[in-house]
C-alpha cells in the first residue's frame, strides 16, 4: 500500500510514537491534574513535558501559553470565536479550510463584519490586499500557514507585521505546516497559532493544540473540571487550565510528545527539504503527463508537499477508486473541506485529487504514483 494522503493524517508515525501511547495506557493510564498519586503525577509530568516540547518548536516563551485541544478544528474555534464581538470586523482568505470559514460565518449572522480576501488561480493571497481590507473595527486577522489543496505556500511574515503595525490581532491555521516548516511566533508576529497534532507533528489523532500570546483575552468555549481551584464555581482564569476542561486525551499527548521528540532529533530542515525533493520530484514528472491539469504554484519554494491534479474531465472521487482499487495507491479526492478554495482555483464542480507525502514516503512510492497516473490518464 502506498499512502499519498499525509494532510489529512499522516501515517505511518515513527515507532517512538506508537510506543509512548502503549506505555501510558499500561502503565501510568491514571487522570492527571485530579489525582495526587504516583500514576497521575508521573502523567501530569509527561504532558508537561510535551507542553514544553512544543513551545521550544515554535519558540514560545511560556509553555503555559500553549494549551492542548482535541484537534486544530477546536484550536480555531476558540480563537475565532474567543477574541470576536459584536461589531468586531475580522478579515480572512479563500483559501481557508471550514474549520475556519464555518465559524467565521456563524458569527457574521451574530454581527461579525467578514472580509475574504481571494487568491490567484495558484492560490497566492497577495498581502497587500489584506491591508487594503483593513478598517478602524477590524479585530482579527485568520489565515492558512499552506493551503491543504494547492499546498500553497502563504506569506505569513508579511501579515504578520501588517497586522501587528496595524494593532489586529493575527491568527494562523499550521494544519499543514506545523512540524514541517519553521514556526517562530515571535519572529513572525503570530498572536495565536493553532495546529493538529496527528498531521505534521506526527503525533496520534484526537491532539491538537493553541498558542495565545500573553495578554491576549480570549474566552473559553467550555467551563469544567479542571483539577485547579475546585472550591470555586467560577472557571479558572489561569492558563492553561482556563481551556482545558475535562479528561485531556493523555496518552495521545504523550504520543504527540514523542512525535515532536522525533522531529527535534531528525531536524526540522532535514524532514523539510527531504519533503520538498519527494514534491519536486512528482511535480516534474506528472507535468509532462498528457491530459493531466495540475494546480498551485508547481514551485517548491512556494508550496508544500501537497499536489492536486485532475484527470481530463474525470470525476476526482472515480480517479481515486481507481488508484485505490487498482493500484493500491491511497490519495483523498473531492472538496477537501475547502469549497471557497476550489472555487477560486475554479475547480468547485470537478474537485481534485490530492496528493500529500510524508517523511515516510520514498521516491520509488512517487514513481509508482506517477505511473499510475500515466496509466490511468491513457486508458481515460
Amino acid at each position: 500500500m502506498v499512502y499519498f494522503d499525509n494532510a489529512a493524517t499522516s501515517f505511518p508515525k515513527p515507532d517512538g510514537v506508537y510506543d509512548s501511547i502503549m506505555k501510558a495506557m499500561k502503565e501510568y493510564g491514571a487522570n492527571p491534574g485530579r489525582s495526587g498519586h504516583k500514576l497521575a503525577l508521573r502523567l501530569g509530568r509527561e504532558i508537561f513535558e510535551t507542553r514544553e516540547l512544543l513551545a521550544k518548536l515554535f519558540n514560545i516563551k511560556n509553555p503555559m501559553n500553549l494549551i492542548f485541544t482535541f484537534n486544530c478544528t477546536e484550536s480555531l474555534n476558540i480563537g475565532i470565536k474567543g477574541i470576536l464581538n459584536t461589531g468586531d470586523h475580522v478579515i480572512t482568505t479563500s483559501m481557508e479550510h471550514n474549520s475556519v470559514l464555518r465559524p467565521l460565518k456563524v458569527l457574521e449572522k451574530e454581527g461579525i463584519e467578514l472580509t475574504i480576501v481571494k487568491g490567484d488561480y495558484a492560490g497566492r493571497i497577495n498581502p497587500k490586499d489584506i491591508e487594503k481590507s483593513i478598517k478602524k473595527n477590524t479585530k482579527l486577522i485568520v489565515t492558512t500557514h499552506i493551503s491543504n489543496l494547492t499546498g500553497t505556500i502563504m506569506p505569513i511574515e508579511q501579515i504578520g507585521r501588517i497586522a501587528r503595525d496595524n494593532g489586529i490581532y493575527y491568527l494562523v491555521d499550521a494544519a499543514q505546516s506545523a512540524g514541517v516548516y519553521h514556526i517562530d511566533v515571535e519572529k513572525l508576529n503570530i498572536d495565536m497559532l493553532a495546529f493538529p497534532g496527528h498531521k505534521g507533528l506526527l503525533g496520534p489523532q484526537g491532539t491538537g493544540g493553541l498558542y495565545i500570546r500573553e495578554g491576549i483575552e480570549v474566552k473559553e468555549l467550555n467551563q469544567g473540571g479542571t483539577g485547579s481551584i475546585s472550591h470555586l464555581l467560577e472557571q479558572p482564569d489561569i492558563l492553561p487550565d482556563r481551556y482545558e476542561s475535562g479528561t485531556p486525551n493523555g496518552p495521545g499527548i504523550v504520543g504527540l510528545g514523542a512525535g515532536v521528540k522525533y522531529i527535534l532529533q531528525e531536524g526540522l530542515d532535514t524532514i523539510r527539504k527531504y519533503e520538498e525533493e519527494l514534491t519536486k520530484h512528482f511535480i516534474e514528472e506528472i507535468v509532462k503527463i498528457e491530459n493531466v491539469k495540475v494546480y498551485g504554484p508547481l514551485d517548491i519554494k512556494e508550496q508544500g508537499a501537497v499536489v492536486s491534479i485532475n484527470i481530463g474531465d474525470e470525476d476526482s472521487s472515480e480517479i481515486s477508486y481507481i488508484l485505490d482499487e487498482n493500484y493500491d495507491i491511497e490519495v483523498r479526492p473531492g472538496l477537501h473541506c475547502a469549497p471557497m478554495a476550489h472555487k477560486t482555483i475554479e475547480t468547485f464542480s470537478q474537485g481534485v485529487v490530492r496528493f500529500s507525502f510524508g517523511p515516510f514516503n520514498t521516491h520509488d512510492e512517487i514513481e509508482l504514483g506517477i505511473k499510475a497516473i500515466k496509466e490511468i490518464s491513457k486508458e481515460l
